[in-house]
């Protein structure tokens, strides 16, 4: 804010997001599953419009709105780069038949009754190892989603599956960003904050782990007789598949581990993708070729195209063509659309003190320590809607609330479980939020559909609510410090219950 601009009223602060609310819900109701592929962007260019109108009655300088607006666009380059090489990575593993090599494995070894509850269970244990939900969705995710297809299983509720184990991963995950932000941010240490998120996030899964088992054994979409005999057969005839196929993921969870940055170690395993498409799909790669083209000039044109363009199948099987065409990275540009309209409008929001605004009278309310983490909670998601970017969902609360909690006695753990349960959990659960808009471009099915699904997003923030009402591993200051000072000074533990309200 500059210093010559006024300080926002709460009605300023409230008009965008009311006729946000407004237009998304018209784009919804209009325009359906296709809302993110174009009205949204324009529902949330003109609510930029309304926010910058406000910050100009209130003193900001054009220049000042700008400088917000490339600011914020600018914090979502890594997505936009990442979304890229994602795009490229399923379009030459789908050339090379990594993917499909996953599904023909996958359609042998999934039983139908256990598929939910064992696609949370494998994406929660790869996410757990590399710290990456955006990684396992792309590789693993992508593979369990045509295995779904395969099996004639609900689309949606795999996503929600996928989502929710892959999230859950990344959240116990030592490596992943958003668990080592929200502890930066709160100011307390990263495997205490680990262990603080335990007590909401392990319940929500099991509880979602249960609901995703009910559902594989109540299945209305069985498989058709002799349909998964039919599409193994298809994916032989189509693809050269041996277990050497998998190479490439193998070597981009490998990089994951190792902690190379996503970027280039999706772009790396991109890479071998196309290397290996080039060794073992030579077929595929010249009937794909015009013709005249000599072996060379084929592979290099095709792999190149797949690239930018992804796999487009014409089998004569309709089921194959949709199970394995897609990828590439125009692709991904829809997506990258909505990410920066989202982003211009959270940045004008956060720029122009709306977004502090709406926090600050928040906290009024917030009288109580069940009521302040609460409101942390709420906050946070609600961040996840208006900034759409699960990092600004985390960083902003986070350095509003902070002294709040210190002034509380709350020991910074309890923030930082906050952050993630109503931040980083909730973020795919949003169609415009950065995160909801690269899922939805990865499993091809609209946020609206599988949010519903996503069991344990939407369970650990009402868990973490319910901890913060019951009191429940709320953490404070004064009996963390008392400890300290009892061990300082050697105090018997059966006389620290005296001694400590002598101190």
């Amino acid at each position: 804010m500059t210093h010559t601009a006024r300080r926002p009223s709460l009605l300023d602060a409230l008009v965008p997001i009311f006729f946000l609310l407004l237009l998304l819900s018209m784009a919804v109701f209009y325009f359906g599953d296709n809302s993110s592929s174009g009205p949204n962007q324009i529902a949330l260019m003109i609510c930029a419009g309304i926010a910058t109108l406000i910050g100009l009655k209130n003193g900001h300088q054009r220049k000042h709105i700008e400088k917000s607006i490339v600011k914020g666009i600018s914090l979502t380059l890594g997505a936009i780069l990442i979304l890229l090489a994602v795009g490229t990575l399923i379009g030459t593993w789908l050339l090379a038949g990594t993917v499909p090599t996953m599904i023909y494995y996958g359609l042998q070894i999934l039983n139908p009754d256990y598929f939910y509850v064992s696609c949370s269970i494998i994406c929660a244990i790869v996410a757990i190892s590399i710290g990456s939900s955006w990684t396992v969705a792309a590789t693993i995710g992508v593979a369990l989603m045509g295995v779904a297809n395969g099996l004639n299983i609900s689309a949606p509720i795999t996503a929600g599956a996928i989502i929710s184990g892959a999230y859950f991963g990344d959240k116990l995950s030592p490596l992943s960003d958003t668990t080592n932000l929200a502890p930066a941010v709160a100011g307390t240490e990263l495997f205490t904050h680990i262990k603080h998120m335990t007590w909401s996030t392990v319940p929500s899964f099991i509880i979602a782990l249960f609901i995703f088992l009910i559902l594989g054994f109540n299945q209305d979409t069985p498989i058709i007789d002799g349909q998964l005999d039919t599409l193994l057969n298809s994916l032989q005839q189509v693809y050269f598949i041996d277990w050497y196929l998998l190479l490439p993921l193998v070597v981009t969870l490998t990089l994951a581990v190792k902690k190379v940055p996503a970027f280039p170690a999706i772009g790396i395993g991109a890479i071998a993708g196309a290397i290996w498409a080039m060794l073992f799909q030579q077929d595929l790669i010249l009937s794909y070729a015009d013709s005249g083209l000599s072996s060379l000039s084929a592979n290099i044109t095709v792999v190149w195209k797949v690239m930018h363009e992804g796999v487009k199948l014409n089998t004569g099987n309709p089921l194959m063509d949709d199970l394995l065409s897609g990828g590439g990275m125009g692709s991904m540009l829809n997506t990258i659309w909505l990410i920066i309209c989202a982003m211009t409008f959270g940045a004008i929001m956060e720029g122009v003190g709306l977004l502090e605004k709406i926090v600050a009278t928040l906290i009024r309310f917030s009288q109580r320590a069940s009521s302040l983490i609460t409101t942390t909670i709420i906050t946070a998601f609600g961040t996840n809607c208006i900034a759409a970017d699960q990092y600004i969902a985390i960083v902003m609360p986070g350095r509003m609330f902070k002294d709040e909690y210190s002034k509380r006695d709350l020991a910074p753990e309890n923030l930082s479980r906050a952050l993630e349960d109503g931040g980083t959990v909730t973020s795919p659960l949003v169609p415009w939020n950065t995160c909801g808009a690269y899922m939805q471009s990865v499993l091809l099915v609209n946020p609206l559909e599988y949010a519903v699904f996503c069991f344990f997003n939407w369970l650990t923030p009402i868990v973490g609510i319910t901890c913060a009402l019951l009191g429940y591993k709320v953490k404070s200051l004064v009996k963390k410090d008392s400890d300290n000072i009892n061990q300082q000074l050697k105090i018997p533990k059966k006389l620290r219950r005296v001694k400590r309200v002598e101190l």
